[in-house]
């Protein structure tokens, strides 16, 4: 019997050369592992009928001598990136019945290493939404209180590797969509530099800050996903090349900037801000030096992405109109037949932010929201390199609290105020990680959660230092006695 608690892709790729298991048998537990949890959690929307077939030709090429890193390996995909012949939906009703007719970049690359794709999993609408909530296949719940959300809206993807359902799994990270969740769920998951990896077959949702993202348990293991989908793509204008940002080396005494004004601001939870604050005096024992700093503007970082985010997307989800392809409801005229079709086909909070989006870029607003949402960002990116040539990581909380209980935010204003410290890095394009970092009291859990929900902290670093990234990752994961 194959140990999944405890299994990373390095263990299972060492296990798979040594034939200890084969790629059919990885595969097969896993999918017992789905078709025990699925029903309750809500994760994978759909189980693809060939995974099996996947797995033996790993295995073929596996017996043939080759070896790749995620050869053989069982991953989950979001809702959100296209595999050549598979549904793809965005959970979406109005993509109910779309067939991808190309792959991914990212899928071209995954196939060549020979990755099993196990099926496509759970997100909010559109990849819209913090919590899972909004998707219109149902919430997928929390596995540590299934009484509460995973995260969103890569929930699905992040809810597979931390109930084991998958080894690895992608996500797409317009806001915060890889980290919030894992952070949540207490799993590793990253936003990589804005262009590092190919946005080339992801359903676009904001086109300047979307990023897909790699999940999984531990750094290394996302490390490992994240270098095989990296790399230009001249189906993707806006991929970068290692030469793009000058190569940034960790240095000896490593320096760790944390914004205090925006950590300790109102709503951050009292024991988010204990746990932030133990992992800095635990990294401060290992070496570290922890400086405050201040970055001008990121107290309005939160409304300049929530003017940016749904103006892109409303000019992005114009195209599913009803007519081409998608969705289409019955209607006398052309009027009838969009209003009808987006009407019915895009969920609450989807339709919120086409009309927020579509606002801020009507004539007479535009230079009054979007032109200024504009320059505040760019004077934000202006910051953060300033601040990167004193420091050589940025920390924050990943969340402000724990995860919510399932329907417990109404407000919509009060879901958004999740991606306080998320939003930032897609705003100025740098990469960031999130890292379990202990966990969080909460009354009134079941015995079997142990009281205790997840918690994370969040490392940013200048463009192109992914690298740098893993390697304060590595070296936080290091801290044996985190507060559990």
């Amino acid at each position: 019997m194959i140990d999944l608690k405890n299994l990373t892709i390095k263990k299972a790729r060492q296990a798979l050369d040594a034939k200890e298991f084969s790629a059919v048998e990885l595969a097969q537990a896993y999918l017992d592992e789905i078709n025990s949890k699925n029903k309750e959690l809500n994760v994978y929307l759909e189980v693809f009928d060939d995974v099996l077939e996947q797995a033996k030709s790993a295995d073929e090429r596996i017996a043939k001598g080759e070896s790749s890193p995620l050869l053989g390996i069982p991953l989950a995909i979001k809702d959100n990136i296209l595999i050549c012949g598979k549904t793809f939906s965005s959970a979406s009703i109005i993509l109910q019945n779309y067939v991808a007719s190309y792959d991914a970049t990212v899928i071209v690359k995954l196939k060549k290493q020979g990755a099993i794709f196990l099926g496509r999993t759970n997100m909010d609408d559109s990849a819209m939404g913090g919590s899972t909530e909004n998707s219109a296949y149902g919430v997928t719940k929390n596995p540590h209180d299934t009484s509460r959300v995973a995260g969103g809206s890569s929930g699905g993807s992040i809810v597979a590797v931390a109930s084991d359902m998958a080894l690895g799994a992608l996500g797409s990270d317009t806001g915060g969509s890889v980290r919030e969740p894992a952070a949540f769920c207490g799993i590793v998951g990253m936003k990589p530099t804005y262009g590092r990896v190919s946005r080339y077959g992801l359903m676009a949702l904001g086109s300047s800050l979307d990023c897909i993202g790699p999940a999984a348990k531990n750094v290394e293991d996302t490390e490992i996903i994240l270098n095989a989908i990296s790399g230009s793509d001249i189906l993707d204008s806006t991929t970068i090349t290692d030469t793009t940002y000058p190569k940034v080396s960790m240095k000896k005494e490593i320096t760790i900037g944390v914004p205090w004004d925006l950590v300790n601001a109102k709503g951050v939870d009292e024991k988010v801000k204990e746990n932030f604050k133990y992992s800095m005096e635990k990294l401060q024992s290992l070496g570290c030096k922890v400086v405050d700093i201040s970055i001008k503007n990121i107290d309005m970082a939160l409304a300049v992405y929530y003017i940016i985010m749904p103006a892109e997307a409303s000019t992005n989800l114009s195209r599913i109109d009803g007519m081409r392809y998608g969705y289409s409801a019955d209607g006398k005229t052309f009027w009838d037949v969009y209003k009808n079709s987006r009407g019915k086909g895009f969920g609450k909070e989807v339709r919120r932010r086409i009309l927020i989006g579509t606002y801020v870029l009507s004539a007479g607003y535009y230079d009054a929201y979007y032109g200024k949402a504009q320059k505040i960002r760019a004077m934000l990116k202006q910051e953060f390199a300033k601040a990167f040539e004193a420091v050589d990581f940025i920390a924050t909380p990943t969340i402000p609290f724990v995860a919510w209980k399932i329907g417990e935010k109404t407000d919509p204003l009060s879901m958004y105020l999740a991606d306080i410290f998320t939003i930032t890095a897609n705003i100025v394009g740098v990469p960031a990680i999130s890292i379990p970092s202990g966990f969080s009291e909460v009354e009134g859990l079941p015995a079997q959660a142990g009281k205790k929900l997840p918690l994370g902290i969040q490392f940013m670093a200048s463009h192109g230092a992914e690298e740098m990234l893993f390697e304060i990752g590595k070296k936080f994961e290091s801290i044996k006695d985190n507060q559990e």
